[in-house]
């Protein structure tokens, strides 16, 4: 049995720094998201949506849940292009032997150009499904799109993570009874991984780690003149109790 706490259980930190970048102090654009993100949390955790402002989405939304946030997004999914069958082509040659020659040559060069490409197609790996609008509610990710929809409900949620500061990954079964992995690469990352790990995985290791917000954030913000709210100190006092 490992003999470490949950909340001592590591997990790479997306928000880690290049070397050469390790002393930065500038305010980046993911660093207003975050701070919104802290804002959202808190009021969030401390029953106070009531007090903020309608935010506008076309997602559809169920009678009492509301839009925490909308943003641009894309989603990506870890799948095959092919599953390995290729056209397989015979050539029936007749006139000259060198043209007899040169068309078998040809076709059997074609079969294994195609034949390479079925292998390869047959690869999983993350293929881009097409760009949209994200809207996260507090019980939901809802992405916009005509051809490739999302709507996946936190509790409907295998697994999550949140594998870079602007990439939220998830596991889930798909209504044909498929394991489905996808990724929603969106700045809003941090309060999608943080609303359904509180609804739906309290226990993952980059909640109680505090993983999910860069360990200098909170200062920085102090250093900047734009004191942010505790929210990842509210998500650990709300595992506590």
């Amino acid at each position: 049995m490992d003999p470490r706490t949950d909340a001592e259980v590591t997990v790479p930190n997306p928000f880690a720094p290049p070397p050469e970048n390790a002393n930065r102090s500038a305010w980046s654009p993911l660093d207003e998201y975050l701070w919104h993100t802290c804002d959202i949390l808190a009021d969030l955790l401390e029953g106070r949506l009531a007090d903020r402002p309608l935010v506008a989405t076309t997602a559809r939304l169920d009678q009492g849940d509301r839009a925490l946030a909308v943003g641009p997004g894309q989603r990506s999914t870890w799948r095959a292009l092919g599953d390995g069958r290729y056209q397989h082509s015979n050539v029936v040659a007749v006139g000259s032997p060198a043209l007899v020659i040169g068309s078998l040559v040809g076709s059997a060069l074609g079969n294994s150009t195609r034949r390479r490409q079925a292998v390869r197609d047959a690869q999983p790996r993350w293929v881009v499904d097409g760009s949209g609008a994200v809207t996260l509610t507090p019980r939901r990710l809802h992405f916009a799109n005509s051809t490739c929809e999302l709507d996946l409900g936190w509790r409907a949620l295998s697994a999550i993570e949140l594998v870079a500061p602007d990439t939220f990954q998830t596991s889930f079964i798909s209504t044909r009874g498929q394991q489905v992995m996808t990724r929603v690469h969106t700045p809003w990352a941090s309060l999608a991984f943080v609303v359904a790990a509180i609804t739906a995985f309290p226990a993952h290791p980059r909640l109680l780690s505090r993983g999910w917000l860069p360990s200098d954030f909170e200062q920085r913000c102090a250093l900047l003149g734009r004191p942010c709210r505790p929210a990842a100190q509210l998500t650990a006092e709300r595992r506590a109790h």
